[in-house]
């Protein structure tokens, strides 16, 4: 049984972005509730996300961010509400659940080995065998096709300055690290990417790289969630912003309703915006 939309004013989308939200949310989660003992971790969160869309999550420290994202992917388990996949009701018990129905995440901590080369990394516990007996009896690896893959994946997120597969990730900048992270995550996340932070440690020209394979992730049709800090950023990239705040969601606003004085000032209590509730 698929949810019940949430109720969404389009009238702040841009003309030519609103046909997305007429469909069915490819992700959406409805009154997610955590306990930590007695910590609240969530309390009873609902949240759409659609196809060719950035939503972005704000909030302070400990609003409910992590938790939230945790709880979408498979790494927590939440105590009572529904997460739905494409309209179908999913539990996911780890994340490699979450993965296999495609919501690929990617970490703040980045999980690439700097040792390896890019192609390696992007195909890290995916590996491919070759045809044949070479593969299914030696069980030798593709290398050369996952090489020739990898830099697809590469190529198709526009990312320019990133050309040999072979070339260790210790020899690369931070930012065309995080581009190695996301190129993983878009070549095998067939509905929704994931992102923590993913400007946290970069500078300007490296932010604005990764904040343009943001862009193309949207446009080729994924669903990203993007956490952060940086409100610049999340004005920049995102469609939709979802405001967490003590557990709960404070509301759903867009860059083109607030601005980011009226985003922070709902992240921080000071002005109160009505959430949405189910139609």
């Amino acid at each position: 049984m698929s949810p019940a939309k949430l109720s969404l004013s389009v009238d702040a989308i841009p003309q030519e972005k609103r046909a997305i939200y007429d469909k069915e949310p490819i992700l959406a989660a409805r009154d997610l509730r955590i306990n930590f003992g007695r910590v609240v971790g969530l309390d009873g969160v609902n949240l759409d996300l659609y196809a060719g869309e950035v939503l972005a999550v704000i909030g302070d420290n400990g609003a409910g961010k992590s938790t939230l994202i945790k709880c979408l992917t498979g790494a927590y388990q939440h105590d009572s509400g529904q997460l739905y996949l494409n309209g179908q009701e999913v539990s996911f018990k780890r994340p490699q659940d979450a993965r296999e129905a495609g919501i690929e995440t990617v970490y703040q901590q980045l999980a690439v080995i700097p040792a390896l080369d890019i192609a390696s990394n992007l195909y890290l516990a995916r590996e491919e065998r070759r045809a044949g007996p070479l593969g299914s009896v030696l069980r030798m690896l593709d290398k050369k096709g996952m090489a020739k893959r990898a830099g697809a994946a590469v190529q198709e997120l526009g990312i320019q300055t990133i050309q040999n597969m072979g070339q260790a990730v210790e020899t690369l900048s931070g930012g065309q690290r995080q581009a190695v992270a996301v190129a993983r995550a878009a070549a095998f996340g067939s509905k929704v990417v994931v992102l923590d932070e993913p400007t946290a440690a970069l500078g300007v020209k490296e932010s604005g790289m990764v904040l343009n394979m943001i862009k193309q992730l949207r446009d080729n049709g994924l669903g990203v969630i993007l956490i952060s800090h940086n409100m610049p950023h999340v004005w920049e990239a995102a469609d939709r912003i979802h405001i967490q705040r003590l557990g709960g969601c404070a509301g759903v606003i867009t860059p083109t309703s607030h601005d980011m004085g009226e985003g922070v000032a709902i992240m921080t209590g000071a002005k109160k915006l009505v959430q949405d509730a189910p139609a």
